[in-house]
């Protein structure tokens, strides 16, 4: 595989999304793609966590942001969040997610630049092993970084402030961010406790860690807690609930509008980690719209015990460095089988991509 013309090419395209910091593939997992033989261009980026010279470092080409457009058609653009709005054909294979599956708002349009442009859509979400189970998942930092803006938030209702916090931040790394939350906690005697569902996957993993880290008493539920179905209301006894369990139609209602009203309901911070709002199926139907990292919470109830929902769909930017090197991690493993994409983890991903464009 000498000849460049013969070689798979991955194009790591620059995001778009604000505040989305993260890298599917890191500089040294970049480096195992081309001694697999693999051509990487990686364009230049003024947000994501790691500069584009860390990545010429290891021997890629880098190129202008947003210059995938102009990228040879046979290259694999990949990315870790939408694309840029618009209406132009999409003539690329592209990796990312899509979030277009579900019927979100829009999807028929990005579809359609799909099945107009003639390329192709390989949704990180369907890359799944023979068992269904994703191959690679940013879900443990979601967790974790769910957990953490919960805890800023009950922090920022117990100074008083309206809205808890203003925005939410990126940290260099676990420790400054642990380092923060410790020193906040430490201001008060009592301290918040945690219910985190979905307690046994990654996701849930994630949140109960940082629960470990800072000392709290935390509720780990799953499939066991939850199989009477809900609603439950010993949620409403739990200072923070941390929903780490996507919506389906197997899936309890766990919160409804009437269980938050109940007198004696200590619940004052809820993290959707899953945040799938506009869902039939959303488990928590108490709120209707995702949050952003600069407007992070929705006030749901005021009074002397608050109560405001956190749903950022892109948590896990909150660590970028720690969560992009660990999925990278995952997803190179994958890559490494993209010589035959019609195969195995990325033919399963085609036939997705080809049943829901059937559905136009």
């Amino acid at each position: 595989m000498s000849d460049s013309s013969s070689r798979t090419h991955i194009w790591l395209r620059a995001e778009v999304k604000p505040n989305e910091e993260r890298v599917a593939v890191v500089p040294a997992d970049a480096k195992r793609l081309m001694e697999a033989g693999y051509e990487v261009t990686v364009e230049k980026s003024a947000q994501r966590c790691i500069d584009a010279d860390e990545y010429a470092k290891v021997g890629c080409n880098v190129a202008e942001e947003g210059s995938w457009t102009s990228a040879p058609k046979d290259a694999f653009v990949l990315g870790v969040k939408e694309l840029p709005e618009g209406d132009g054909d999409l003539i690329h294979r592209h990796i990312y997610f899509g979030h277009v599956y579900k019927d979100q708002p829009g999807w028929q349009h990005t579809l359609g630049r799909f099945v107009s442009g003639g390329g192709t859509l390989y949704d990180l979400e369907c890359l799944v092993n023979e068992t269904g189970r994703r191959v690679a998942a940013f879900g443990f930092w979601a967790g974790y970084a769910g957990a953490a803006t919960a805890v800023l938030t009950w922090l920022g209702q117990q100074a008083g402030n309206n809205p808890p916090i203003a925005k939410v931040d990126s940290y260099p790394n676990e420790d400054a961010l642990l380092a923060e939350l410790r020193a906040g906690l430490a201001i008060y005697d009592d301290k918040p406790n945690m219910v985190v569902i979905g307690a046994l996957g990654r996701c849930g993993s994630g949140a109960v860690k940082l629960c470990d880290q800072l000392g709290l008493e935390v509720s780990k539920w799953d499939m066991a807690e939850t199989a009477s179905g809900g609603p439950f209301p010993e949620i409403q006894q739990h200072t923070i609930f941390v929903n780490c369990i996507l919506a389906s139609p197997s899936c309890p209602r766990f919160v409804t509008a009437d269980d938050i009203k109940v007198a004696d309901r200590r619940l004052s911070v809820i993290t959707d980690v899953s945040c799938d709002p506009e869902s039939v199926y959303n488990p928590i139907p108490i709120y209707n719209k995702c949050t952003k990292f600069d407007n992070p919470t929705i006030r749901v109830l005021d009074g002397e015990v608050p109560l405001d929902v956190i749903a950022i769909d892109h948590l896990p930017s909150m660590l970028p460095k720690e969560s992009s090197e660990d999925y990278s991690s995952q997803l190179t493993e994958a890559l490494l089988e993209l010589n035959e994409p019609e195969k195995d983890i990325w033919g399963r991903a085609l036939d997705d991509y080809k049943r829901n464009i059937a559905r136009l």
